[in-house]
């Protein structure tokens, strides 16, 4: 299981079996039709660096990681998993591994972050109309991912 650690934003590897007490956070998101932070950018240049170079800068998908990072730190959790750069999707191996053990990444983590990209700014409109309007809840996977954790 490859995660960020929070602190040096860089990838660390784990083995993970079961009885591990591995502490992390994950993301559950709806992929942004901008493109995602993908394995090899965060591989080659890391989260800082891909701040501090402007290399991708006010991407969406670098700023979800970002403040998924933030938010694990502030919740003293040590690492963070995210699906888009977390996994090298050029490996078809590593693919199938990860969509295989999927249900337990997310079972063992520590909590789970939701992402909704869509989510309109505070408004005289009721929370639970502008919710049902997030592109996040018409995923198939998400009930899954939320209540695992």
């Amino acid at each position: 299981m490859r995660l960020i650690n929070v602190e040096t934003e860089k990838f660390e590897e784990f083995v993970v079996s079961s009885s591990d007490t591995l502490k992390y956070a994950i993301l559950s998101h709806a992929w942004d039709s901008d493109g995602e932070i993908t394995f090899q950018d965060f591989k080659d240049h890391g989260l800082h660096l891909l701040n501090k170079k402007g290399h991708k800068k006010g991407h969406k998908g670098l700023t979800k990681i970002a403040m998924t990072c933030s938010l694990a730190r502030k919740d003293d959790i040590p690492y963070v998993w995210v699906d888009t750069c977390c996994i090298d999707k050029t490996s078809s191996a590593e693919l199938t591994e990860a969509i295989n053990s999927m249900f337990n990444w997310y079972q063992d983590a520590q909590v789970c972050y939701v992402w909704l990209a869509d989510l309109p700014a505070a408004t005289e409109e009721s929370i639970d109309s502008s919710l049902k309007r997030c592109r996040w809840f018409t995923r198939g996977w998400t009930l899954q991912e939320v209540t695992h954790p």
